[in-house]
């Protein structure tokens, strides 16, 4: 029986992934062998020894203490792409809102409550104070090509948008999405000196926070417009409010609003509503529980942010798993155990990660002993070492 515990609350289509048979979830499991949580923040949490595998039901994982999880051999799963077209539909809507001041006439419609018959001829006579722009054929620089940024991109550019993309690492799998018309940039300046629109759509790591600061918005054009779903700390507060002001930049769209960004009457902010569907945290939360199941029941790793992904095809033997440092001989260590207790390897993956490596071993008898999982165990390097009897 797996323990499973949930640190926020997950939708029960996510949870009903677990048969209940094999899995026992609650939100106060003291020795769980894995955590499922979506904005939960585990940074000041003592995470117990049990905990095999953590699952964010989302793409960020900022709230997860990733290093010291690697550290214990702690698969950390997210689910990218789950929550994109919720994403994708708010960026579009978004664009329309800093191109028409959308925000700024619905407010004041409203001030016009009381004055009856009077408020049709009102209207006409106000309505000029807000008029905006339309986004055909104006140019979005999408920075990010990853799964939310694909759709972005594809999307205005099917609103008749010219898009330019910048991603030095797409990976092939999302630039056969890309629609072919889509401009790829390969190099942020160039981008950033012609978008009229730029939408950040980059993941929160050492090197893209504080990404977009006073100098990257020397580059741009006077009056561009910002948007950021992606992450608050893309952006370098300080830097966008001087530039807003100064009227460099025409508008900031964020969804991550704060106390200096909510004082500045040009930014618009929403309240971090990027996946607030029930489509997405659906999607989000079967998705999360998809990928524990499988790695728990055939040791496969997909969509690990720590860990190298590491699928392989049950046989109807054992199954050995096997975390270690990616340093030499361990490989050779274990085949040589595994040879001497007489059990033949019938298919084998090795993957690393950087100073992790991830082995999945198929064997042909039915069980593996305790002595030989203790054996592989004490093997200097190895971190974890997991079981799994033949189906």
């Amino acid at each position: 029986m797996y323990k499973i515990q949930t640190l926020n609350k997950i939708d029960q289509e996510g949870l009903q992934v677990f048969p209940s048979s094999k899995y026992e979830i609650s939100n106060d499991i003291a020795q769980p062998d894995a955590i499922v949580l979506r904005s939960f923040s585990m940074h000041d949490m003592e995470i117990p020894q049990s905990v095999k595998a953590i699952a964010r039901a989302g793409a960020g994982v900022n709230n997860i203490p990733i290093a010291k999880c690697t550290e214990n051999g702690i698969v950390v799963f997210n689910t990218p792409g789950a929550n994109a077209n919720g994403v994708k539909e708010l960026v579009i809507a978004g664009l329309l809102m800093a191109s028409r001041d959308l925000v700024g006439g619905v407010q004041w419609a409203k001030t016009l409550i009381g004055e009856g018959d009077k408020v049709p001829p009102l209207v006409e006579k106000g309505k000029a104070n807000f008029g905006g722009s339309e986004i055909k054929g104006k140019t979005l620089g999408v920075i990010g090509l990853g799964a939310i940024g694909v759709l972005v991109a594809n999307a205005a550019q099917s609103l008749g948008m010219n898009v330019i993309g910048y991603d030095p690492y797409i990976s092939i799998d999302h630039a056969w999405n890309l629609h072919h018309d889509v401009t790829r940039a390969y190099g942020i300046e160039p981008m950033l000196a012609k978008a009229d629109f730029i939408t950040l759509q980059v993941p929160l790591l050492a090197e893209t926070t504080g990404f977009i600061n006073t100098e990257r918005i020397k580059l741009m054009k006077d009056g561009v417009k910002i948007l950021n779903f992606a992450r608050g700390e893309l952006v370098v507060d300080a830097d966008i409010i001087a530039a807003l002001n100064g009227g460099k930049v025409g508008a900031y769209l964020t969804d991550f609003p704060n106390e200096e960004l909510l004082k500045c009457d040009k930014v618009m902010a929403i309240p971090h509503l990027g996946a607030s569907t029930n489509e997405s945290e659906v999607n989000c939360a079967i998705m999360a529980a998809e990928q524990i199941r499988n790695f728990f029941e055939n040791g496969n790793i997909r969509n690990s942010v720590n860990f190298p992904g590491a699928e392989l095809e049950r046989n109807n033997g054992a199954r050995l798993l096997v975390t270690n440092k990616n340093i030499p001989n361990i490989i050779s260590q274990i085949t040589t155990i595994l040879a001497q207790a007489g059990i033949n390897i019938d298919n084998m993956l090795n993957k690393n990660k950087g100073d992790i490596a991830y082995n999945i071993i198929d064997a042909s008898n039915d069980t593996l002993s305790d002595d030989i999982i203790a054996k592989v165990k004490a093997i200097d390097g190895v971190f974890v070492v997991r079981a799994l009897q033949a189906k």
